[in-house]
């Protein structure tokens, strides 16, 4: 399976997914909990001094299988807040991920740390959703969208007062994120097409992301050595799931990234 087809499938089965939602959801009810919800800063905890940690929690994934037969948001969000993560990133994606938007609104009850909501987003539907379930942020990959999708969303999302983590894999992509004014980009190391990870990336976009534009990498962390590199490389954040889904300790191993 080529990247491409496995991406279209994620968007497929997301939005198959998004139209079940929407059809229980009247669009009144939406803006009612949309405006019930007052956003964390998301952009501002992600520039503390020194590196700061998105912690990720998911079911499984579609490379690597089962990450935890006992899935437990709202333990895993106690976990990640003891261990100093900086912001929690939630798999809302039912297929591919074992996720669904109910495990924010878990999360969000267990923590007050800000909220990354992770998905194949495509829909306006979405980022409004995100807000409504207490997420402060959108994943929006660049790959997915076409520009003028991109350009709207990221607009979006600020109008909806919840921030974009755009994600991107190659230079061009990260051109179309910083067009659309996108003012937190993500690097994801890992190659749809052979799922290999080169943390070389982030040392090659950095120089394109100007400093006001905060830099996130991306998979494939698999301890502090690999945390102090993508410190060294200029990233002002790291983005954690699989190794704190293997571990036995989650906690301890956030704060010996941070250290």
């Amino acid at each position: 399976m080529t990247d491409k087809d496995l991406l279209s499938r994620l968007v497929l089965e997301a939005r198959q997914d998004l139209q079940r939602r929407r059809s229980l959801l009247g669009s009144d009810q939406l803006e009612r909990a949309v405006a019930a919800y007052e956003p964390k800063d998301f952009l501002g905890a992600l520039r503390r001094e020194g590196l700061a940690v998105i912690a990720e929690m998911k079911q499984r994934t579609p490379s690597m299988g089962l990450l935890a037969e006992d899935y437990r948001p709202a333990d895993l969000a106690h976990a990640y807040t003891d261990g100093g993560a900086a912001a929690i990133s939630v798999l809302t994606h039912m297929a591919g991920f074992g996720g669904r938007v109910e495990h924010v609104r878990q999360v969000r009850a267990a923590t007050g740390l800000p909220i990354l909501r992770k998905d194949f987003v495509t829909d306006p539907f979405e980022v409004a959703e995100a807000r409504a379930c207490g997420a402060d942020a959108v994943l929006l990959i660049v790959a997915a969208l076409e520009r003028r999708q991109l350009n709207d969303l990221v607009a979006l999302t600020k109008s909806r007062g919840i921030a974009a983590l755009v994600e991107v894999h190659d230079e061009g992509e990260a051109a179309a994120a910083l067009e659309a004014a996108a003012q937190a980009i993500g690097v994801n190391h890992r190659d749809l097409r052979t799922f290999a990870v080169d943390l070389r990336l982030t040392e090659r976009l950095r120089k394109l992301v100007p400093k006001e534009v905060v830099l996130v990498a991306e998979s494939g962390i698999r301890g502090a050595d690999d945390a102090r590199r993508m410190r060294d490389a200029g990233a002002d954040a790291i983005l954690v799931g699989e190794l704190l889904m293997r571990s036995a300790d989650p906690a301890g191993q956030i704060r010996e990234l941070v250290a």
